[in-house]
C-alpha cells in the first residue's frame, strides 16, 4: 500500500469512477512487485517428462543386458557341460593309453624273453657244433673206413693170415665207433630239429609281436593326438568360460549401474512430479488469490454499472446478506418427506438485508405466505432468491452491488412457518441459488462458514 500512496496523491482531481480504477491497479501492482515469481508447472513437468524418457529408455538398455546375461549364463552353461565332457573324455583317453603302454610293454617282455630262449637255442647249437666239429676226424675215418669197405668188401678169412687181422681190426674198430657214432648222431639230430623248431618258433612269435607293437605304436599315437586335441579344446572352452564370466561380470555391473540410475530417475521423477504439482497448486492459489483479490477490488468500485466479474467466478467471495445463524442447509429435510433448495437463516427483528451480488432486480413483491419476495439475476444463468423479509427496498430492473441493502426483516416471524415448517419466535431469511432452473447449494460462494454466528 506503500507503493500506492503517490499514485493516490498524484490522482487528486481525477473523477471518482478513474480514481477507484488507478486505485485498484496500484493496489494489484504492489503485492504482484514484491511476491517471488513461482516456477512454472509446465516446465516443471515437462522437465518430469524427459525424465521419464529418459528412465524408459535406461530401462529397455537394462532389459537388454538382462537379457545379454541370460544368453551368456546358458552359454556358460554348455562350455562348463563341454569342458566336463571333455576332461571325462579325456581320462577315458588317458586310460586306453595306459592300457596300450601296457600291452605294448608285456608284448616287449614276451618278445625279450623269446630271445632270451633264442639266445639259449643258439648256445645249444653252437655246443652242439663245438662237438660235432670235436668229432669230425673221428667221424670222417669211420666214413671213409666205411666207404673202403662199401667199395671194397671183407676179404675171405681163409685165404690170408693178414686179412683175417684186418677184418678183426675193422671189425672192433666198426664196435667201438659205430654205437657211439649213432648215439651223437641221435642227439644230434634231436637238438638239430629242436633247434629248427625253436628257430620257427621265434620268428613267428617275433613277426606277430612285431606286428601287435605296429599296431600298439599307432594306437598310442592316435590317442595322443585326441587327448592333444582335447587338451586344446578343453584349453579353448576354458578361456572362453572365462571370457564368459568376466563379460558377465561387465554386464552384471553395468545392469547394477542402471538399476541404480532408473530407481534414482524414478526418484527425481517423483520429486519432480511433487515440484510440478506444488508449483501448479501454487500458481492455481495464486491466481485463485489473485481472481479474489481483483473481485474484492471490483466489488469496492461503487460506480460499476455491471458485475465486473462472472458470478461463477466469485466462489467464496460473496458475503452472508443478513447477520444471523443457519436453521437449515442445502438439502436438508423439510419436515414434509422432501429436501429443502436452498438455506435458511435466523436473523434480528429489524435485521438490514444486503444483496449478496452483483446482479438486476427480476422481481420484488409479496409472494404467497413467503412473506417479500426478491429474485436477483447475477448473470450467466445464476438467479438469487431471498424470502422472509417485510420490507424492499430496490425497484424492478434496477442494478444492485453486492452489499448494498435492499430489504428488511420484519419484527416477528410471520414467514417463518413456511420457511422453516415452525414458528422460532425470530424473523426467518431464505436463500435460494438457482441455476438455469436448478437449484445449486450456496455454501461455496460464501467467504464464511456456515453453522456458526455471523456477524453482518
Amino acid at each position: 500500500m506503500n507503493a500506492a500512496r503517490p499514485l493516490i496523491r498524484r490522482s487528486a482531481g481525477i473523477p471518482p469512477m478513474l480514481r477507484a480504477l488507478l486505485l485498484a491497479l496500484a493496489v494489484t501492482a504492489a503485492p504482484t512487485a514484491a511476491r517471488p515469481q513461482a516456477p512454472d508447472p509446465d516446465v516443471l513437468a515437462r522437465d518430469a517428462m524427459q525424465k521419464l524418457v529418459e528412465k524408459q529408455a535406461r530401462e529397455a538398455e537394462l532389459k537388454t543386458i538382462e537379457e545379454r546375461l541370460a544368453g551368456n549364463a546358458e552359454a556358460r552353461a554348455k562350455l562348463e557341460a563341454e569342458i566336463a565332457g571333455i576332461r571325462a573324455d579325456r581320462a577315458a583317453l588317458n586310460k586306453a593309453l595306459l592300457d596300450a603302454t601296457a600291452r605294448a610293454q608285456a608284448a616287449e617282455q614276451r618278445v625279450s624273453a623269446l630271445e632270451q630262449r633264442l639266445s639259449l637255442s643258439q648256445s645249444s647249437e653252437a655246443a652242439i657244433r663245438r662237438s660235432l666239429e670235436g668229432r669230425r676226424g673221428l667221424i670222417a675215418e669211420v666214413l671213409a673206413a666205411l666207404q673202403r669197405i662199401g667199395r671194397r668188401p671183407p676179404p675171405a678169412v681163409l685165404v690170408r693170415p693178414e686179412d683175417i687181422l684186418e677184418a678183426v681190426r675193422a671189425s672192433m674198430l666198426l664196435g667201438a665207433v659205430v654205437p657211439d657214432l649213432r648215439h651223437e648222431i641221435e642227439v644230434l639230430g634231436t637238438d638239430l630239429a629242436e633247434l629248427v623248431r625253436l628257430r620257427d618258433g621265434i620268428a613267428r612269435e617275433r613277426k606277430a609281436i612285431s606286428s601287435e607293437l605296429e599296431q600298439l605304436a599307432g594306437e598310442r599315437q592316435r590317442l595322443a593326438s585326441l587327448i592333444e586335441a582335447r587338451r586344446t579344446r578343453e584349453a579353448s572352452a576354458t578361456r572362453d568360460a572365462e571370457a564368459q564370466r568376466g563379460q558377465d561380470g561387465e554386464l552384471a555391473a553395468k545392469a547394477r549401474s542402471l538399476r541404480d540410475f532408473v530407481e534414482r530417475m524414478e526418484k527425481e521423477i517423483s520429486v519432480a512430479n511433487r515440484a510440478a504439482e506444488a508449483a501448479r497448486q501454487a500458481l492455481e492459489a495464486e491466481t485463485r488469490e489473485q481472481r479474489q483479490r481483483m473481485a474484492a477490488l471490483a466489488f469496492r468500485d461503487p460506480a460499476r454499472l455491471s458485475p465486473k466479474i462472472a458470478f461463477a467466478e466469485a466462489r467464496g467471495l460473496l458475503p452472508l446478506p443478513v447477520a444471523g445463524s443457519q436453521l437449515r442447509g442445502f438439502g436438508d429435510s423439510d419436515g414434509a418427506g422432501g429436501t429443502t433448495r436452498g438455506i435458511s437463516l435466523e436473523t434480528r427483528p429489524g435485521a438490514l438485508v444486503s444483496a449478496p451480488s452483483d446482479a438486476w432486480v427480476v422481481y420484488a413483491g409479496p409472494f404467497r405466505s413467503f412473506g417479500q419476495l426478491l429474485i436477483l439475476n447475477a448473470g450467466g444463468g445464476y438467479y438469487l432468491l431471498l424470502a422472509g423479509m417485510q420490507r424492499i427496498d430496490v425497484a424492478l430492473n434496477q442494478f444492485v452491488l453486492a452489499g448494498e441493502p435492499v430489504a428488511v426483516m420484519g419484527e416477528t416471524s410471520e414467514a417463518a412457518a413456511t420457511i422453516v415448517g415452525s414458528g422460532t419466535g425470530q424473523p426467518v431469511l431464505y436463500i435460494e441459488f438457482r441455476k438455469d432452473g436448478v437449484s445449486v447449494d450456496p455454501a461455496p460462494w460464501w467467504t464464511k462458514p456456515l453453522g456458526e454466528k455471523v456477524r453482518g
